[in-house]
């Protein structure tokens, strides 16, 4: 692969944290910042906790607007998407419980705005500003499209609301956005920086034409668009509702109260904390097609004090199209803070990330400079980051038996990503991603197993849409959507099992192009914590021309790989791809990493685990060192025999 060359004057481009110093000076006069500092107000606690979740509400109510008006999969049964509220420098002061790695950067992207449109085109009353660049944020990679609208009041801007969601085509060499060959960024969607898509209220056409017009599915990606405008606009009339019955100064003052009120109770937590540095590696094997080399992220936690430092020098370079821009790096950091630190305060970023400090290198994984391929970026480097992040805070929250029981192993990993498009059972053009590993495998914690097919931490309110409703809208045939027995990490705890599907063309009038874009086939990107192992690896496999079709007409329901029929292939992570009529396609995506040693585990969870098929009788003996009989009682004698042969088998491996 080529080096990728930069570009000089992209670096206007590269957004970083602003300070509300550096805001006010580039801001033109006539654009006026209501007062944030209104420390001589006071607001009543009562009034405080209405406000607060009357803001909450707000966000709550936005998300459902979008989610009903869009008419994505990804969006629509999946909460592919988010929604935040900000001050007026871009501190964002509520985000959606979506997905957060989204709208983590929300605020790098509206400093960016202030910064560098309020003078040229401007930022008035009734705009919105669409961008799809993941170097200004907003988003991870280009398919994750933000509008941000200002908010005025009474000719000040007062704050912002924002909108993202995940768009399943906007442009590139290969359908879905995502080219595993790619070698630049030139070869993907090409990033849209901030442009006002809204003047005065109204949808402009040559912007939107031009957004529009890149995608192979430009009537959805338009529609989406209008979703998040109105998303927006329901934000804004509640909010001047909320102004109208509590007034102007006191929703800013609880604005700036409930991100100081998350930046103290973060604080006061993490001083209740021993001082120490704590270290994690994320490997993602083949950055691009053809390649052989695994990639590495790497993270030094320091705490000090309420302070934390997160420094990810030793990182490797950029490479292929796995990588992320320090806008997916910052999503990353705060995507793992909120459910491991911040489950019970309130979810405002600007607050809590003033806890953070960041050390970086330019032109790394998780920090790439223009013009690398970052379309991947989403589920590979930010989503590695995440990884790295979380198993350094576990092991911080593992010192004190106040935060002990906070702490969770690395989730599922990745995404197992399958891009398919062509033409569907009606002959028209389609484009979607196979949406079931959103059902991740839960890490386990100190003193608890991890939840099955949970979801994804950082989309608390994640979903995997119905089979029926796949079928409907893609020429697919599910043959099976199921838990996977051994995917969970052996560990005292176990680690939450992953799942698996198998589909099939089906009335699909030509081969159905594929793209396939995942990590964790080869590396563990879903490690375990105390002696816990990770959960299972990623595994997909191309049955060509399957038996699945004659099986099916004799009424019989193929339940495995062998019954199916026909050639297996073990695709690589990055590559591109047909399935033709008769060919199955089966994923399965990575398990929850476990908690403790595996020998160390009660043995009646074990034989609740093998009778319920969490765990096979196989690996309950061998990783276990668990004994069952014949009804799947435990054999206590056996058992005590086989825990210290493995511990022996241990120490044999260690001498030799």
């Amino acid at each position: 692969m080529m080096a990728v060359t930069p570009v000089p004057g992209s670096e206007i481009f590269a957004s970083r944290p602003y300070t509300n110093e550096e805001i006010r000076t580039d801001l033109p006069a006539h654009l006026p910042l209501y007062p944030t500092d209104l420390s001589g107000a006071e607001v009543d606690p009562l009034t405080y906790e209405v406000v607060r979740n009357r803001i909450f509400a707000i966000t709550d109510l936005m998300g459902d607007a979008l989610r009903r008006m869009s008419g994505s999969l990804v969006v629509t049964d999946c909460n592919d998407f988010d929604v935040a509220l900000t001050d007026p420098y871009g501190h964002i002061v509520q985000v959606g419980p979506y997905n957060t790695q989204l709208v983590a950067s929300i605020g790098l992207a509206i400093g960016w705005i202030l910064r560098n449109r309020a003078d040229n085109p401007g930022i008035e009353p009734g705009d919105m500003f669409l961008c799809s660049d993941p170097w200004v944020g907003g988003g991870l990679h280009q398919n994750d499209v933000a509008l941000f609208a200002p908010l005025f009041h009474e000719g000040k801007l007062f704050g912002w609301t924002a909108a993202v969601a995940h768009q399943l085509d906007v442009g590139g060499v290969s359908p879905g956005s995502w080219t595993p060959r790619a070698e630049d960024v030139f070869w993907e969607s090409l990033p849209m920086p901030p442009i006002k898509v809204v003047r005065g209220g109204v949808i402009q056409c040559d912007v939107e034409d031009a957004y529009v017009r890149r995608s192979r599915i430009p009537k959805l990606v338009a529609l989406d668009l209008r979703a998040k405008v109105g998303a927006n606009k329901l934000g804004h009339e509640r909010i001047a509702e909320l102004i109208r019955k509590f007034d102007a100064d006191t929703v800013q003052q609880v604005m700036q109260l409930q991100m100081r009120d998350a930046e103290q109770r973060l604080r006061d937590r993490l001083a209740t904390i021993p001082d120490g540095t704590w270290t994690a590696v994320n490997h993602q094997e083949q950055s691009h097609t053809g390649d052989r080399e695994a990639h590495a992220i790497r993270l030094k936690l320091t705490k000090t004090g309420s302070d934390l430092l997160f420094d990810f020098t030793g990182t490797d370079e950029q490479s292929g199209m796995i990588n992320c821009t320090f806008t997916g790096l910052y999503g990353g950091i705060i995507s793992a803070m909120m459910p491991l630190l911040c489950g019970d305060l309130p979810w405002a970023p600007g607050g809590i990330m003033r806890c953070v400090d960041i050390i970086s290198e330019p032109g790394t994984l998780n920090n790439a400079t223009f013009p690398a391929a970052v379309g991947k970026g989403s589920v590979a480097s930010s989503w590695a980051t995440t990884n790295a992040v979380m198993e350094c805070l576990s092991q911080m929250l593992d010192t004190h038996p106040s935060t002990r029981s906070s702490v969770a192993s690395v989730c599922c990993g990745s995404w197992d990503l399958s891009i398919v498009a062509g033409l569907n059972q009606h002959g028209a053009p389609f484009a979607t991603s196979i949406l079931e590993p959103m059902a991740g495998g839960f890490g386990a914690g100190s003193d608890h197993d991890g939840v099955d097919t949970a979801g994804l931490p950082f989309i608390p309110m994640g979903k995997v849409p119905d089979v029926e409703m796949n079928e409907f809208t893609t020429p697919l045939l599910y043959l099976w959507r199921r838990e996977e027995t051994d995917s969970g990490g052996p560990g005292r705890y176990r680690g939450g099992l992953s799942g698996s599907v198998a589909f099939t063309p089906y009335h699909s009038p030509a081969p159905i192009y594929q793209v396939i874009s995942g990590s964790g086939k080869a590396v563990s990107m879903n490690r375990g914590l105390a002696g816990g192992h990770p959960g299972a690896a990623q595994e997909d496999i191309a049955v060509r021309g399957s038996d699945a079709a004659e099986l099916l007409a004799r009424g019989e329901l193929p339940s495995t790989v062998a019954e199916l029929g026909g050639t297996p292939e073990f695709p690589s992570n990055q590559e591109e791809s047909l399935l033709h009529q008769g060919d199955v396609y089966v994923m399965r995506w990575q398990g929850g990493g476990g908690y403790g040693d595996p020998v160390l585990r009660d043995p009646e969870l074990v034989a609740t685990d093998v009778r319920e098929l969490k765990v096979s009788p196989d690996a309950a003996r061998t990783v276990y060192g668990v004994v069952l009989d014949d009804s799947f009682t435990v054999n206590a004698t056996a058992t005590a025999a086989c825990r210290e042969a493995v511990r022996a088998d241990r120490r044999n491996r260690v001498q030799g």
